[in-house]
């Protein structure tokens, strides 16, 4: 499963935030990783310097054979929005495989 991390111009998007948000991506998503192709992980700072509830963390998941799914979450911290997201995405992913394996 390979993971993308890209970032607006208000988030430095270094190499310890690539590992940080990675490990929390493979975490959340560890059960289906040998179902998804590829885990895009776009962070925006909605506020810029104000602060408050302003980092976006959206979660696009490519499973194979299937149509990417979505999920997005809003936070005070890029940690707190990205597990939200990731948190969003496993439980879409399970419920969407899920319906798979009722059909068959």
């Amino acid at each position: 499963m390979h993971i993308e991390v890209r970032t607006d111009n208000h988030i430095n998007g270094d190499e310890r935030l690539q590992e940080v948000v990675e490990q929390l991506v493979r975490n959340a998503l560890a059960q289906f990783e040998s179902r998804l192709s590829a885990v895009e992980v776009h962070l925006k700072d909605l506020n810029a310097d104000k602060g408050g509830v302003d980092i976006r963390a959206s979660v696009e998941a490519r499973p194979e054979g299937l149509r990417p799914f979505g999920a997005q979450h809003d936070d005070t911290t890029i940690e707190a929005a990205v597990r939200g997201a990731a948190r969003k995405m496993r439980n879409r992913l399970d419920h969407e495989f899920g319906k798979l394996s009722e059909k068959r």
